[in-house]
């Protein structure tokens, strides 16, 4: 471990594990059962609490605090985690709180992911990769974020539910039910709006591609169709685009119903 990459003025447990080429600030505080992986820059008034483990590459920025218990009453000390992939940004201020025995047990972070200042992670949270959380973002726990998904400044999501691929929320937005891959939403309470056609077209969706997504929005929203009703015209429209199978599976494993 090269020594000149660590502040003096850090706190480490000696039972904390740190790879090579690992910078942290000063008084920053790690603690036992952490992990930091090859390359992960951990910025000043950083605490991170284990069990948890940090991928590569990562950048922690001050003030930010990863993996405290959750102040979920049914918490009692159990030794519950937090797993970070490689290769996210977190900004400063965040708060990630480790998973809880009464579901799965570990609050997970996927890979390039970028997590603006002040937003909040609940227990047993899990995010995908290459989504964005802008500040002051706030997820209960046991929240679903899939891959691509960018949450808009201030937008709180209620525990259990799930926000789908490639979708958008606009700033303030409160979403208490399931958004389906691709939607775009805003409002408090929050509304399906379009679909995030600019998005999917910067990540190299074709015109066919985001009409056919299109039209899959406008069976599930403009019509008057039942979810059934949707899903028997969703899977005739999958046999020619595949990119409507993200669609068909947000409305199938639905658990809190899907935001109108």
């Amino acid at each position: 471990m090269p020594v000149s990459l660590i502040d003096p003025r850090a706190i480490i447990d000696p039972r904390a594990v740190i790879g090579e080429n690992v910078t942290i600030g000063p008084w920053s505080i790690i603690g036992p059962d952490v992990v930091l992986g090859t390359g992960t820059i951990i910025e000043s008034h950083v605490i991170i609490k284990g069990p948890t483990t940090i991928g590569k590459n990562n950048r922690v920025y001050q003030f930010s605090t990863l993996g405290e218990d959750t102040p979920d009453l049914k918490y009692k000390g159990e030794p519950t985690t937090l797993t970070i992939g490689d290769n996210n940004i977190i900004r400063e201020g965040v708060t990630i709180h480790r998973g809880t025995v009464q579901d799965r047990g570990d609050t997970r972070i996927g890979n390039n992911n970028l997590i603006m200042a002040y937003a909040h992670i609940g227990h047993d949270s899990v995010i995908g990769n290459h989504c964005i959380l802008v500040n002051n973002a706030a997820l209960a726990g046991h929240v679903v974020i899939e891959d691509w998904a960018i949450l808009g400044g201030f937008t709180l999501v209620h525990q259990f539910c799930t926000i789908g691929s490639h979708c958008f929320t606009g700033m303030g937005s409160a979403i208490g039910k399931d958004l389906p891959a691709y939607v775009m939403a805003n409002g408090n309470p929050a509304g399906a709006k379009s679909i995030n056609a600019e998005g999917l077209k910067r990540r190299g969706f074709s015109k066919e591609e985001i009409a056919a997504i299109n039209k899959g929005f406008k069976l599930i929203y403009r019509r008057g169709l039942t979810v059934d009703e949707s899903l028997k015209e969703l899977s005739v429209l999958a046999e020619s685009f595949s990119v409507i199978n993200p669609l068909i599976e947000s409305l199938k494993t639905s658990s809190r119903g899907i935001l109108r």
